[in-house]
């Protein structure tokens, strides 16, 4: 029988979404059916997801699963952060301010700006050539 999913949070980072299953557990952390350390690179990235269980205190009790596509490692640790947040919020509402006095509730707006036409980037000019 497979395991019944407690709360399911989504969320967003940059380009990244991830999609967040908690379950009954001890602590186990699976993205994209890897462990946590497996797949994301730097110690920095696995501390930022781990960061809303350590906040709310519950480090061992959940189990999740983790489904995460878009943007690069960064965006994605951000998302599954977000989505960890708004997952652990469904189970239990009395860790709102701690999440949210962290931030870890609102999503993070700031993207790419996109490239405009007649420029080199979004901001970037060409060379200006007066002769």
């Amino acid at each position: 029988m497979a395991a019944k999913n407690i709360a399911i949070g989504t969320g967003r980072r940059k380009t990244a979404v991830a999609r967040v299953f908690l379950r009954e557990g001890s602590g186990k952390i699976v993205v994209n059916g890897k462990d946590v350390k497996d797949y994301f690179a730097t110690a920095e990235q696995i501390r930022t997801v781990h960061q809303p269980l350590l906040v709310t205190s519950n480090d061992n009790k959940f189990d999740i699963l983790i489904n995460v596509s878009g943007g690069g490692l960064n965006g994605q640790a951000g998302a599954c952060l977000h989505g960890i947040s708004r997952a652990l919020l469904q189970v239990d509402q009395d860790c709102r301010t701690a999440l949210k006095s962290n931030g870890y509730l609102t999503r993070d707006s700031r993207m790419v700006e996109r490239k405009k036409y007649g420029q080199k980037g979004a901001r970037r000019r060409f060379q200006f050539s007066k002769r």
